[in-house]
């Protein structure tokens, strides 16, 4: 019941926007958050702020187009949740994602303090999205399905362009792919003093490609009539890095370091850290390499 003169908050017709009861709170709210982010705003027919808070909150809303979700609650009408949550003051605001409430304000506040609020649960949506995907495309690429890797790193780019880890992680599509001009072009994409190991790796490799010799016939045939050829070993580690096949590459340069740890100013050496860079710090390439590596510095 409300008091002479008095209007309950108006209600926006609204696919962002429903009227809650405690009845469809689990459903409205606590479920529909593990999708998307839910504001509740608890209110009352005879609260004064109520009415001026709430038009705000559904316009705020309405602008985010699906970004978030809100929920309103006549604390009269329904107790139970309000009860749970220790409104003891009306409006009062939450914000939920994944089922638990991570924000909440209370009072009337003006519209860009609203709009910050929204921003921010929007964003943090994002964010986490934005994690889900990436892993997926790194999953994926791991895996070599290079379409699903592509796919999920166009859909996390398209969250937010400047992304390091995305970014990395197309380029690193376009390289297994053979296509390093394609890399090229999304490293280009990155602010330059973006940094993930995803994007370095793709700057290393890159770079191992462009200092690559095109052909590797002649150094083989250098390599067969002497096995201590260190240059010719070297050259053909830089082509065969430059073909994207980091592990023999990795292999022949240790063989050099292994003979003559000091050859050529530690050229050697210093050539295998870029292989390990370019093929990333968590692979297989780069954990066995320094294993062996370690082992012929410290025997």
């Amino acid at each position: 019941m409300s008091l002479i003169g008095e209007k309950p908050a108006p209600s926006s017709k609204s696919d962002h926007i429903k009227d809650g009861t405690d009845a469809s709170f689990m459903a409205d709210v606590i479920e529909a958050s593990k999708t998307q982010p839910v504001i509740v705003d608890f209110w009352a027919t005879w609260c004064g702020p109520c009415r001026t808070l709430t038009p705000t909150i559904e316009k705020v809303v309405n602008a985010a187009k699906g970004a978030v979700k809100l929920v309103k609650i006549d604390v009269d009408k329904n107790p139970g949740f309000a009860g749970q949550l220790r409104v003891q003051s009306i409006p009062t605001v939450y914000a939920f994602v994944d089922g638990r409430p991570v924000d909440a304000f209370q009072g009337a506040l003006p519209e860009s303090q609203v709009r910050a609020f929204v921003e921010k649960l929007a964003g943090a949506a994002d964010g986490g999205a934005l994690d889900e995907i990436i892993a997926m495309g790194k999953e994926s690429l791991e895996i070599g399905d290079l379409g699903g890797a592509a796919q999920a790193f166009a859909q996390a780019l398209q969250i937010d362009p400047t992304s390091a880890k995305a970014l990395g992680g197309m380029a690193r599509v376009y390289l297994a792919n053979g296509d390093p001009e394609g890399a090229a072009e999304v490293v280009a994409m990155a602010p330059a003093d973006a940094k993930d190991p995803d994007l370095d790796a793709a700057r290393a490799a890159l770079a191992l490609a462009a200092e690559a010799p095109s052909e590797t016939a002649a150094f083989e045939q250098r390599l067969a009539a002497d096995a201590d050829d260190h240059e010719a070993r070297l050259e053909l580690a830089k082509a065969l890095a430059g073909m994207g096949r980091l592990q023999d590459a990795a292999d022949h340069l240790l063989t050099i370091i292994a003979r003559d740890r000091a050859w050529n100013d530690d050229a050697a050496r210093k050539q295998l850290l870029t292989v390990f860079e370019a093929a990333g710090p968590t692979s297989e390439v780069t954990k066995q390499g320094r294993r062996k590596l370690s082992s012929i510095l410290f025997s």
